[in-house]
């Protein structure tokens, strides 16, 4: 706008804004106007200067690995970083500080303003700054933190000392598992792998004995036994009707052709019951591994009875100089739940767990 058109502007606007006066609720107005090629209007006069901290509201720590060793290069994550405005940030400062066994990174924003103005916003998305760790820095660290200028913590980690072993191998799991008499049973040596009975549930089933006759005898016998055939298959909510046929009582003759029998829908007993026990069963991968070691990748393939079973798995095996245990249920063994596909998590049921695979005695040869 013009410097003619903005004063014929407000010449128009206080005509209308004083006709409004008379009235007790008349609205309050607040206009601006600049030459064409002003500009923005500045935030701050170029004679202004600041210095100070900015401050950030969150944090996280990363290396990019499962096991963080002491000597990765480790990543700061800042977010909500305020710092006045996008060209006051002069630098990010580290502190580093050892408190109890925990080494404590406070960042400082230092913020330096000289009256410049630069597009906002004040608060910057997000600043990844490298953080390189000397080994006097960590020596004796075995966590590291880090925390705002309000002293507050915002992320951990855990620093560890070792070096990882890779290695691949198969174990061939025997038919054995299948039978539910044999358990508990295992594998030979370590690694290996254990099956146990977790838990029992009993049930009953409900049945009715429903006569059957054989419509061609195929062989007389000497003397017939009644022969009860159970179905494979119950359904808790049904009272399942089982037939009562004959059989012989010595020798492996045929009474009866299959197909001939036939049921007397007459002839109907009355409910009985049967009772089953549902077994639940697991199956566990246990190795002893070194003390306080733990394991950074573990996978296998896929896992059936009577075949062998392709594993592959990487340990942290830790340095004489390590302060700290891995996230294990026991401190040198490894144990996974196959089944539900995860690690052991309760120490107290893995102690009993181990304790069972080292005392069973029936090894797979």
């Amino acid at each position: 706008m013009g410097p003619g058109m903005c004063r014929r502007f407000f010449d128009r606007f206080f005509k209308i804004a004083a006709a409004s006066v008379a009235f007790a609720a008349a609205p309050f107005f607040l206009a601006a106007c600049t030459q064409g090629d002003d500009g923005p209007i500045p935030v701050s006069a170029e004679d202004d200067s600041f210095v100070g901290t900015g401050f950030f509201r969150k944090a996280t720590l990363d290396s990019g690995a499962f096991i963080h060793l002491v000597s990765d290069t480790l990543f700061i994550n800042l977010d909500s970083l305020w710092s006045y405005s996008n060209c006051a940030l002069k630098r990010i400062e580290l502190d580093a500080s050892n408190d109890g066994g925990s080494l404590v990174i406070s960042p400082k924003i230092i913020i330096e303003s000289d009256g410049e103005d630069c597009p906002s916003p004040f608060l910057h998305p997000d600043t990844t700054v490298k953080l390189l760790l000397d080994a006097d820095d960590v020596s004796g660290a075995s966590v590291l933190r880090i925390r705002n200028d309000e002293g507050r913590e915002l992320d951990t980690i855990l620093l560890r000392r070792g070096r990882f072993e890779r290695d691949t191998f198969a174990i061939y799991v025997d038919s054995l598992f299948d039978s539910v008499s044999a358990l508990p049973l295992r594998t030979k040596g370590s690694p290996s792998i254990l099956k146990v009975v977790d838990s029992l549930t009993p049930r009953v089933f409900y049945w009715r004995p429903i006569k059957s006759e054989c419509g061609l005898i195929v062989d007389k016998c000497g003397s017939v036994v009644a022969d009860t055939i159970f179905p494979t298959v119950w359904n808790m909510s049904d009272t399942a009707l089982v037939p009562i046929r004959k059989s012989c009582a010595l020798g492996d003759s045929t009474y009866c052709s299959n197909n001939r029998w036939v049921d007397d829908s007459s002839s109907i007993g009355d409910v009985q019951e049967r009772t089953d026990t549902l077994w639940h069963t697991s199956f566990y991968y246990v190795e002893e591994i070194p003390d306080c070691a733990s394991m950074n990748a573990f996978a296998f393939d896929a896992f059936s009875v009577g075949r062998k079973v392709n594993f592959a798995r990487e340990i942290m095996v830790p340095d004489e100089s390590e302060t700290a245990c891995g996230p294990s249920a026991l401190r040198d063994v490894f144990i996974y739940d196959i089944g539900r596909n995860r690690v052991f998590p309760d120490s107290l049921d893995a102690d009993s767990l181990y304790g069972l695979w080292k005392s069973e005695a029936r090894k797979i040869k």
